[in-house]
């Protein structure tokens, strides 16, 4: 589990690209990383598409937005086309990362217990400091406190 305060565990993945995506490439920018369950689920889809109508502000503000779930490269191009995403989706799939970050988690539906993500999202300063953490996240409205929280830590 990291806190804020915390150098953030260093990662290599495959994007939907099939291009190998680490996590140093980005020092010098903010980075915005988050963990989501599912592809093509109704909650995730939202979330990637909040992200990406807001990609822009977030590129103007230094930083860049990265997904990572434990779907499949094949299964990150497939949903980035179906709904146009321009965010950078990372692919986990023996869940390292996602469980370096903390985001692997017991979970229960339906009486059912079993492990999966928990949607969590982490504000990386550009010396790879993690300076906030959003756990448990709920979509509606999340990306817009993720820019007004980066928005305040660089004085805009």
């Amino acid at each position: 589990m990291v806190n804020v305060g915390d150098v953030a565990p260093e990662f290599c993945l495959e994007n939907q690209d099939g291009e190998k995506v680490c996590l140093k490439d980005f020092r010098g920018k903010w980075v915005v990383l988050y963990f989501y369950p599912k592809d093509n689920t109704s909650g995730c889809t939202r979330e990637a598409i909040e992200f990406t109508e807001n990609l822009k502000e977030f590129e103007k503000l230094g930083a860049v937005v990265l997904g990572i779930s434990k779907d499949s490269v094949k299964s990150h191009k497939k949903f980035a086309e179906k709904h146009d995403l321009k965010v950078t989706l990372l692919s986990d799939p023996e869940h390292v990362v996602i469980e370096k970050y903390g985001a692997w988690k017991l979970k229960k539906r339906y009486g059912r217990e079993y492990y999966g993500t928990e949607r969590s999202t982490f504000l990386i300063d550009p010396d790879g400091t993690i300076r906030h953490i959003w756990r448990n996240v709920k979509v509606k409205g999340h990306v817009e406190e993720v820019k007004e929280t980066l928005e305040q830590m660089i004085g805009k």
